[in-house]
């Protein structure tokens, strides 16, 4: 069996975070192999597996598991651990956050935006957000900055689509200098992930990693829903505090 495979961010203990790719899981088709998205035509059964491959392979409690029903908009809320196989006794909202330890946080995506937020020291806490263009323009970034209720935290950004693939109206576009600066868009080219980053800065977060890859113009690595036009999976970010009584 193939392990599913992940790309680790570089936070600290006790802080876990991996954002997956399409490599390692079950599924078939244009959702081959590790699709996570059960809002897809994809088997039910095969998008559990995965989901269950994924979290073992990070030695994550599946039962634990907290998610979102991603609406694309701003909200952030603690997370409730229902597991991943209820997808209905997820709330609405598209990020989630807790400070219990072994809890994993899952969002999903592809194309937009995975964001982690870790606040460090005694008292430790983790956000997973879901940040596309209507949640960045909406505060979705400065939600879970605000849920976190510090002035240091760490953000750690996963592959999204790249401003080489994302083009929008000149109207959007322009709505994201207007917000974030006018760097962040070429002509109606945009850039997210950078618009993500600048979200992060406003909110004070001083300490931002990125996984500098484009999802849609890697399609060995990663879905896309602009490149496949909509029939496509979904990778995903797993946060969660590792219990340090254990390590």
């Amino acid at each position: 069996m193939t392990s599913p495979t992940t790309i680790q961010g570089t936070v600290p203990a006790p802080f876990r975070v991996a954002f997956s790719t399409r490599l390692g899981g079950v599924s078939e088709g244009s959702f081959a192999s590790l699709n996570l998205g059960l809002a897809t035509d994809d088997s039910e059964t095969a998008v559990l597996e995965n989901r269950t491959r994924l979290l073992a392979a990070l030695e994550a409690d599946v039962s634990r598991a907290s998610m979102c029903r991603q609406v694309h908009g701003a909200t952030v809320s603690r997370g409730v651990p229902t597991g991943i196989d209820k997808p209905y006794e997820h709330p609405e909202r598209d990020g989630v956050w807790t400070d219990g330890r072994m809890q994993p946080l899952v969002v999903l995506s592809a194309d937009c935006v995975p964001v982690a937020l870790c606040r460090p020291g005694t008292m430790p806490a983790v956000a997973a957000v879901h940040a596309g263009w209507r949640g960045l323009l909406g505060g979705v970034v400065d939600a879970a900055a605000r849920a976190l209720e510090s002035t240091t935290l760490i953000a750690s950004i996963g592959p999204a689509i790249g401003r080489c693939c994302y083009e929008v109206s000149s109207d959007l576009a322009g709505e994201f200098r207007a917000r974030f600066g006018r760097d962040v868009a070429s002509g109606n080219q945009v850039d997210l992930v950078l618009s993500a980053r600048r979200a992060l800065e406003g909110a004070g977060v001083t300490v931002v990693e990125t996984v500098d890859l484009c999802t849609a113009c890697d399609s060995r690595l990663f879905f896309s829903h602009r490149r496949d036009a909509g029939t496509t999976g979904r990778q995903g970010l797993v946060a969660f505090i590792e219990d340090t009584d254990t390590m």
